[in-house]
């Protein structure tokens, strides 16, 4: 496990050899928080199947986050994440310190996502994809990989992230990896946990506004959104955030007259926790 950034420069010239056989490592980035589930095994595992070598990054990001206390409370299991990476046969654990890593703390220069920052997630946290973009490009500039690979539960930092690679031409690729889910369809998250039996089973319904949803994409986007509204109705465990049709091009929604492919994206509250989920939709 790496703390430092010297160390990381380090370790990764050592792994990144070019006059190894068949040339230079081929390196995959797979960026957390830490507190790692089956979520994070996926996306590794999709890592490894493409890149010789796999680096890890564990920082939990103040710049993500709107307070202090909000960063000190995000859930951190580092001797059980050491466990499952060392079992995973993972090359280089990136783990800075906050101080190492953002001498300049909230500070910082940072890099903005522009208005689609605003929109979803970013219309609840305006500063969370700035802070997600900021890391992200620290981690392409100290890291340099050759791809990094991203879970499609977080749909809209994936598409900002592609969207900042193109526009300065960071030239990594990206690999898209399908959301882990447990058998009553929630996404695998480490937020879920959290919740009680009650809140759990209220928390199912947000998959359920998703698959009606889907069930009503023929009838076009109105229909289909108010569909998932109505399976929402009457539980009041749940306070919705938003709920979203958005074209997969340009992440902003849809109009009347959207065909074919399309993303509901939804975003609620339950038992205090949020959670953010998305389903592709086909609009006709």
């Amino acid at each position: 496990m790496i703390r430092t950034i010297d160390g990381l420069r380090t370790r990764l010239a050592e792994v990144r050899d070019e006059d190894r056989p068949g040339g230079a490592a081929r390196v995959a980035l797979v960026s957390t928080l830490g507190a790692l589930h089956d979520g994070h095994v996926d996306l590794i595992r999709a890592a490894r199947e493409r890149a010789d070598v796999v680096v890890v990054s564990t920082f939990v990001n103040p710049l993500r986050f709107r307070t202090a206390e909000e960063t000190a409370a995000y859930p951190r299991t580092p001797d059980a994440d050491a466990d499952l990476l060392d079992e995973l046969g993972i090359d280089i654990v990136f783990a800075p310190a906050a101080a190492d890593f953002l001498p300049a703390g909230t500070a910082t220069t940072r890099v903005s996502a522009g208005d689609l920052g605003l929109r979803y997630e970013g219309r609840v946290r305006p500063f969370y994809f700035d802070g997600v973009l900021t890391v992200e490009a620290k981690l392409f500039h100290l890291i340099r990989p050759d791809l990094a690979v991203y879970g499609e539960r977080d749909l809209q930092r994936a598409f900002l992230v592609r969207r900042m690679i193109r526009d300065l031409d960071f030239g990594i690729e990206t690999v898209l990896v399908p959301t882990v889910r447990a058998e009553d369809g929630l996404p695998v998250s480490s937020r879920v946990g959290l919740l009680d039996e009650a809140d759990r089973r209220a928390a199912t319904k947000l998959t359920g506004a998703l698959d009606a949803a889907a069930s009503n994409a023929d009838r076009g986007v109105d229909a289909c959104i108010a569909a998932a509204q109505s399976s929402l109705m009457g539980e009041p465990r749940i306070t919705l955030e938003y709920l979203s049709v958005v074209d997969p091009e340009t992440f902003l929604p849809v109009d009347d007259g959207h065909r074919g492919r399309a993303i509901a994206l939804i975003a609620a509250t339950v038992g205090g926790h949020r959670f953010i989920d998305n389903a592709e939709i086909s609009l006709s």
